[in-house]
């Protein structure tokens, strides 16, 4: 019984001794890995198997690292309404809407435009430039300041130009002015013993062929968008060259011109020159180079497929219209018939004058619309 006590107090001395020293020093079966180590081998693995995809870095506090992995990934388009930013009470500028509105106004690449007007006003007026000159009443011309006489007059414009950025854009545009012409009456110049008389006139069409460079800005930086994005305000301003033509007009005036008021003075004197009538005036036209510049506001708007609408109303000074200088005139010429009486000349009275020139300035406003294809 003592051997059987003696052995198992010994075991049960061992047990506990052993358990006390588990207990103090614990002993890891395999080596445990961190949990962001852990995650970090996940990434790797990803990261292996897809290499275009975003590689994220985990940190040893949870704070989660995004690295680029090099490879562009396409961006999505955002939907639903942005906020706007910026409002009456603060100067915050730009208001921004869907982005879908954004992206259809914005202006971008080249273009071609087609524009067609209506001249809603024409101002200027022709004149003799030879007014002063000797016996320049007996050459009918706008001796006084005559406006032009107009029809409808349809500016059309064609234009091919970019965009530098969102709100600036430069194009180069042809327009041709048609419809106009020299005035249906103009008046002659005075002379002693008489006032001035009104004549007729035909011919003498105008036409403008204008190219300019212009450039345009948008405003809704200022103005924000229009009626919920769908228009775009802007201004532009242009100069260039236009070339003007007045065509060839014959003026007539039909008035008697007395040049010897008291007959008995010529009797004895047959021949001698009395008066004149019947005075055609044939005036050459001429074409002329001038400097043009115009000035432009208007909105835009956007049709789709690429094709934009501007509404626009412009001020367009196109310089002078000028004769050639050349007038051709033919009139009736009364003599004395040396009895106290006169006689019409049985003979054509012709004259050319050269270097009288009759001028005048043109400008126009029109307003119309433009039809823009961006390529």
């Amino acid at each position: 019984m003592r051997k059987f006590g003696f052995s198992a107090t010994l075991l049960g001395f061992c047990f506990g001794a052993s358990r006390i020293a588990s207990a103090a020093y614990p002993a890891y079966p395999s080596a445990q890995v961190p949990l962001y180590q852990q995650q970090y081998q996940q990434q790797m693995q990803a990261q292996a198997a897809y290499p275009s995809a975003t590689v994220q870095l985990p940190t040893a506090n949870g704070t989660v690292l995004v690295a680029n992995s090099g490879v562009a990934v396409p961006a999505t388009r955002v939907t639903g309404a942005l906020p706007q930013v910026g409002s009456a009470a603060t100067a915050a500028g730009r208001k921004y809407y869907l982005p879908s509105d954004y992206d259809r106004l914005a202006d971008s690449g080249l273009y071609v435009g087609l524009s067609v007007a209506y001249a809603a006003s024409v101002m200027g007026s022709i004149k003799a430039d030879y007014m002063g000159e000797k016996d320049a009443y007996v050459v009918p011309g706008a001796f006084a300041a005559a406006d032009f006489q107009t029809d409808t007059v349809i500016p059309l414009q064609v234009s091919v130009g970019s965009a530098l950025n969102n709100d600036i854009r430069v194009d180069f545009s042809y327009t041709r002015y048609s419809g106009l012409s020299y005035p249906d009456h103009v008046y002659t110049a005075e002379y002693t013993g008489a006032a001035t008389v009104q004549t007729a006139v035909e011919g003498g069409a105008i036409t403008a062929n204008t190219t300019m460079l212009n450039i345009y800005y948008n405003l809704d930086s200022y103005t924000g968008y229009l009626a919920g994005g769908s228009l775009r305000p802007y201004i532009g301003v242009g100069v260039g060259l236009s070339l003007n033509t007045i065509a060839d007009y014959v003026v007539y005036d039909d008035t008697y011109y007395t040049i010897i008021e008291d007959l008995e003075t010529t009797i004895g004197h047959a021949g001698r020159l009395t008066g004149i009538s019947d005075i055609y005036a044939y005036h050459n036209g001429g074409t002329n180079e001038q400097l043009a510049f115009m000035a432009e506001a208007g909105i835009t708007t956007d049709l789709g497929g690429g094709i934009k609408m501007d509404f626009f109303a412009r001020y367009a000074n196109l310089g002078n219209v000028k004769t050639s200088g050349s007038i051709i005139l033919s009139q009736i010429e009364w003599l004395s018939d040396g009895l106290g009486g006169e006689v019409q000349a049985d003979y054509d009275s012709v004259f050319h004058y050269t270097n009288w020139y009759e001028s005048g300035r043109l400008s126009l406003i029109d307003v119309g619309m433009r039809l823009r294809l961006q390529f």
